[in-house]
């Protein structure tokens, strides 16, 4: 593996990656012409206009990177046509990426500013991630699957995002050597709150996570740590995503 975004192992000593997160800058296959990225830009744009502006988000960071992140490079080629759609769409072993409205307001629901820090739990395509370096934060971001995490790796440092700290683990337990996190984002859900993750969050933290049983409908929760120890739950509203998977889970 090259220095740049590092996947690390339980099973192996954590690799540190000594550099800032956020100056990095994407880069579409070099195999496209000039016309397709310039064609995949503008389906971005209109992605972000129909799909996001339109609901509500508007965090100028959340946009910009909206509009950066080539969303086409993190789909199957199966699903290459589909790649901007109002849809999550499959990349297997039973994994999505998120629709690109949900990957845009689960970023803002962060409320995350340029050098924050911010754990991932659940890699998945690495999209969500590059999202959220191309935001300016420091990203950590935990995959259980080992063939994901094999996968998003490369990717995300071919398509220029370096920095991005990975790790193949049980995303319930979070990433504690690098706690506290300014942020947590949890893209898959679990049937009850990792409490492993709360104890991460720093002061004045946010925890963005669905919570529910697996086969139905979960609810999308914002939990933010306060003083005392004292935390803030915010129902926000039903959503769908597939099960948190990990040992952590079955607890």
């Amino acid at each position: 593996m090259v220095a740049g975004c590092t996947t690390t192992s339980l099973r192996s000593p954590v690799t540190q990656v000594e550099e800032d997160a956020g100056d990095s800058v994407p880069k579409e296959n070099v195999s496209d012409s000039v016309s397709d990225q310039e064609s995949r830009a503008q389906e971005r744009d209109a992605m972000v206009d129909s799909q996001i502006v339109a609901r509500g988000v508007s965090n100028p960071l959340v946009l910009r990177a909206m509009r950066a992140v080539p969303r086409h490079e993190f789909v199957t080629p199966d699903y290459l046509d589909q790649a901007y759609d109002d849809h999550p769409l499959p990349i297997g072993h039973g994994q999505t990426i998120s629709q690109p409205y949900i990957v845009a307001w689960m970023s803002e629901l962060l409320e995350v500013e340029p050098g924050d820090k911010v754990l991932e739990i659940g890699t998945g395509s690495g999209y969500q991630a590059a999202v959220l370096a191309e935001m300016g934060v420091e990203v950590y971001t935990v995959e259980v699957i080992a063939e994901l995490a094999a996968t998003a790796a490369p990717l995300l440092e071919r398509l220029g995002y370096q920095k991005i700290k990975m790790l193949e683990a049980d995303g319930y337990f979070g990433w504690e050597e690098h706690a506290p996190y300014d942020a947590i984002v949890v893209t898959a859900a679990p049937d009850h709150l990792p409490r492993p993750l709360l104890l991460q969050l720093a002061e004045d933290g946010r925890l963005v996570i669905p919570v529910g049983p697996v086969g139905s409908f979960q609810t999308l929760w914002r939990f933010t740590h306060g003083d005392s120890d004292e935390v803030l739950a915010e129902n926000l509203g039903f959503v769908s995503f597939v099960p948190l998977t990990g040992e952590g889970t079955r607890e």
